[in-house]
């Protein structure tokens, strides 16, 4: 059976959905995005500020989960225009040193009309 997880270290979900969900050694996040989970706000603005933002959303559910960055597997990655993608890349490798497989994706539009969204799967 799956194990929810829960954390106050990352955002509440914002639809009918867990922040993540434990099967076997197997972890999948949701997609994380750039929502301050302190004050519950968008508060980045540059694709950077963005990522760096769902990176640390994404490590604090990995974390609840009993896992972390190095264990990801698989990565898939929503971005809102490709036009971003160096920059999004620049600090993406600074998180997932461990560069697990990955699907980056141009989407028309994201939840909050964020610049990136991120879920990953990850061994526990």
């Amino acid at each position: 059976m799956a194990q929810t997880v829960y954390t106050p270290n990352a955002p509440e979900a914002i639809g009918p959905y867990s922040q993540a969900k434990v099967l076997g050694n197997l972890v999948f996040t949701s997609g994380q995005i750039p929502i301050n989970p302190a004050t519950g706000a968008i508060e980045a603005t540059t694709i950077e500020e963005q990522t760096e933002q769902v990176c640390k959303n994404v490590e604090a559910v990995l974390t609840a989960a009993g896992s972390s960055l190095e264990k990801v597997v698989k990565t898939t990655c929503f971005l809102a225009d490709m036009a971003d993608f160096a920059a999004f890349n620049g600090v993406y490798a600074k998180y997932f040193t461990g560069k697990p497989a990955r699907s980056c994706v141009a989407v028309k539009t994201l939840p909050k009309n964020v610049l990136v969204e991120v879920d990953t799967i990850a061994e526990v």
